[in-house]
């Protein structure tokens, strides 16, 4: 999920800069579908915490991530920071247990 997120940034940074005309060309250029993109770049609409959260996990040495993409779009699509952080720290005690299994 860290590289999705960074890759998120990476797209948003590069658009902000003028390098890529918007999340149209970012799909050109990757070889992904606007979809695609559109929901990565997303994942940047996560409070800053939530963000330094997912970037500071332990990396993954086997199986699965312990949060899904899926679940961070969900909370990336609410609005307002503080339903984020509920909606995060709802997860928190299942993936502190998940990353310490690995």
């Amino acid at each position: 999920m860290a590289r999705l997120l960074a890759l998120g940034h990476e797209i948003e940074r590069r658009v902000r800069s003028g390098e890529i005309e918007d999340l149209s060309h970012a799909a050109r250029v990757l070889g992904l579908t606007r979809a695609r993109v559109t929901q990565i770049a997303n994942l940047t609409l996560l409070c800053p915490t939530i963000q330094e959260e997912v970037l500071t996990m332990p990396p993954v040495t086997a199986g699965r991530d312990p949060i899904t993409e899926r679940a961070l779009r969900a909370i990336a699509a609410e609005a307002m920071w503080e339903r984020q952080r509920e909606l995060w720290d709802a997860l928190s005690p299942r993936l502190r247990s998940l990353a310490s299994l690995g």
